[in-house]
């Protein structure tokens, strides 16, 4: 086993999304990671994705057994990751005060939505709501109509998942020095409103409006946006930079060029250049393009992404078990990050990761504890 994570061990209990997404980052930088399930749960759809490089394993977490189990591991884990509401992983015995009364060192992560206290901290909700909170819906869309889901990567992934990975490897840092874990809480809303530190910066500054559609980068400035071309596919400009700019218009054929952040030229400059490239298909547009001076980029699909010769050259996507899927990222040049399939569903193999032996593995298989 390689990574920067490399003798790591990581115990993944509960939740959907970011934190499963969470134990991937982690096993693709080459930690061991014990993903456990609570006996009855549904098997999750993303397994192929968001278990690989995992042990996957299935408990009765009410089962006095179980815990005495998971309690005894402790002793080999050094980061535990969860994802219930705030209180339950406390009334299984399995909160931070349990776990560190057995290993002190232990980094606990914990995933959330509104955070592990305030008012919010029970309320049920997904990230259309926690990014709601946070203010990074209320930007995102047109100036007409509803602010619109950006998917749920701002608060899922990256203002959740991402934020959870960020805070585990910072206090495993700081074990380094003090010898003692410590409890990060990691929520969906702090993370996503952290996303937002440009825009506020942006708005301290007098150069953002709080009026969706009337900024530079959110959809409706005419040089950084979307347009669709003849064959019903997109293109992507992103000219912030004057001399961008300029050649965006040249290439387009607009002489004189507009000034740029004349505001009241965005509507008339945006109508003009739906027109321009809905005049030709994306693959003339990507080759009118080619080698200009210019932000700019074929809107791809994900079933074209990955046979685009950007992502095959910096090989961005890879197929495990026949499921394609996002190579592991950052990139590291000494210690690099492999993706590896699932473990064997072997639940004996995982339980003695766990520090379990076969005849106590197959006592607690045969009476339905695990499985």
């Amino acid at each position: 086993m390689s990574g920067v994570l490399s003798g790591i061990r990581v115990l993944e209990l509960g939740g959907k999304g970011p934190t499963p997404f969470a134990g991937m980052m982690l096993a693709d930088m080459g930690a061991e990671v014990v993903a456990v399930d609570r006996a009855g749960a549904v098997t999750p759809d993303d397994l192929s994705v968001f278990g690989r490089g995992k042990h996957r394993l299935r408990l009765d977490l009410k089962s006095p057994e179980a815990r005495g189990l998971l309690h005894a591991a402790m002793s080999g884990i050094d980061v535990v990751i969860e994802g219930f509401r705030p209180g339950v992983a406390e009334r299984l015995g399995l909160g931070p005060a349990d776990v560190h009364a057995v290993n002190p060192r232990v980094v606990y992560g914990r995933m959330t939505g509104y955070g592990q206290d305030g008012p919010w901290s029970r309320a049920p909700g997904h990230d259309v709501n926690f990014i709601a909170m946070s203010s990074a819906l209320a930007h995102v869309g047109p100036r007409e109509g509803p602010p619109v889901v950006p998917l749920n990567l701002v608060g899922d992934f990256g203002g959740g998942g991402m934020l959870l990975v960020t805070g585990v490897l910072g206090a495993l840092v700081e074990r380094g020095a003090s010898g003692r874990g410590q409890v990060v809480d990691a929520a969906m809303t702090d993370g996503s409103a952290q996303l937002m530190a440009w825009a506020y910066a942006a708005r301290a500054h007098g150069d953002w409006s709080d009026e969706r559609g009337g900024n530079a980068t959110d959809g409706s400035a005419p040089f950084y946006r979307a347009y669709e071309t003849a064959d019903g596919g997109f293109v992507s400009v992103g000219a912030l930079d004057p001399g961008h700019y300029v050649e965006l218009m040249r290439v387009c054929g607009i002489d004189p060029a507009p000034d740029q952040y004349d505001r009241t030229q965005w509507p008339a400059l945006s109508r003009r250049l739906e027109e321009t490239f809905a005049a030709r298909d994306r693959a003339s547009w990507v080759a009118r393009f080619d080698g200009v001076e210019t932000s700019f980029a074929p809107v791809l699909t994900m079933a074209e992404a990955h046979t685009h010769p950007y992502h095959v050259e910096r090989e961005t996507f890879v197929e495990l078990d026949g499921v394609l899927q996002p190579a592991p990222a950052p990139r590291f040049d000494r210690t690099p990050s492999r993706p590896r399939p699932p473990a064997a569903a072997d639940a004996v193999s995982t339980l003695a990761v766990l520090g379990v032996g076969e005849r106590d593995a197959r006592d607690l298989l045969a009476r339905g504890i695990a499985g």
